[in-house]
């Protein structure tokens, strides 16, 4: 069974820099495509990146493309979102996934989940 632990969550400024991992159980990161989703109170859950099983393709939610980059280190079996210029609607509980699908950015297709970290940001 696929395990999935986020870390790095926290309280920055508006304009600064968070980086957030997901450490997966063994063989998990590029053997699966992996993802990050929020969900910010009173909203629902949305899309944030993806990355590809394999070749790593990416994807990007509009309002965080730019300023977000997703990518894995498959050496330590870790999957990262780099979060630049981040502002206040940024604020969300943010969740790595991972599925057996080569390429999605739909929820329902992710089949594997981490706890979550909160990721707060100060205007």
């Amino acid at each position: 069974q696929v395990q999935l632990v986020e870390s790095g969550g926290g309280l920055v400024q508006a304009g600064g820099s968070l980086r957030l991992s997901c450490a997966a159980s063994t063989r998990t990161v590029g053997s699966y495509a992996m993802a990050w989703f929020r969900q910010a109170p009173g909203k629902e859950r949305e899309f944030v990146a993806s990355i590809s099983r394999s070749i790593g393709l990416t994807d990007y939610a509009g309002s965080v493309n730019s300023r977000f980059t997703i990518s894995r280190d498959n050496a330590k079996n870790t999957m990262y979102l780099q979060m630049n210029s981040l502002k206040p609607e940024d604020t969300a509980v943010y969740w790595c996934a991972a599925t057996s699908k080569s390429r999605t950015t739909w929820a329902p297709d992710y089949g594997y989940w981490g706890q979550g970290t909160q990721v707060t940001v100060s205007s």
